[in-house]
């Protein structure tokens, strides 16, 4: 068996969209995928990229993706790199496919001069938290996740008006 991980290119942008919603029915969040296809393909791959994928593929079959984006941390002074997405299909699981993932983000990290690699996990994904710490990851238990969407977003960006 043979593990690579490999940029996306647009030629991927169908695998990617499935993906995330394989992803988006495993966290039972299916309901709320609502992107464009266009749109996610401009967004990734277009003049300015907002974020990027890596594939992971088994025996050159893609299995897995991961998509991040940089952040940064004003304490360290340095970008980190956020993980918004880890897939890897359920009939790969076990494989090494979802650590390798993670090694080549960590990898990145590196090589970028990033403070760290951070993202979130469902508080009901025991599996996936267990694998995580394996790892050496930690959770943040003192931070909490805030969110402002939707007609909240745009009443809140009409204030700067």
């Amino acid at each position: 068996m043979t593990l690579s991980i490999r940029p996306a290119t647009p030629a991927d942008l169908p695998l990617i969209a499935q993906l995330i919603r394989d992803l988006a029915e495993y966290e039972k969040l299916a309901h709320e995928v609502r992107f464009d296809e266009a749109v996610l393909g401009e967004k990734l791959f277009g003049q300015r990229p907002y974020a990027e994928v890596v594939i992971g593929e088994i025996d050159g079959t893609p299995q897995g993706f991961a998509l991040f984006f940089h952040n940064f941390s004003t304490f360290e002074g340095k970008p980190g790199i956020y993980l918004e997405d880890l897939f890897v299909r359920p009939e790969a699981r076990g494989s090494g496919l979802g650590k390798a993932l993670l090694a080549h983000l960590a990898m990145l990290a590196g090589e970028r001069d990033c403070a760290r690699l951070e993202w979130s996990v469902l508080d009901w994904n025991a599996p996936a938290i267990g694998f995580y710490q394996k790892l050496g990851a930690r959770l943040m238990d003192d931070w909490t996740v805030m969110r402002v969407d939707g007609a909240d977003l745009a009443r809140l960006g009409a204030a700067a008006r």
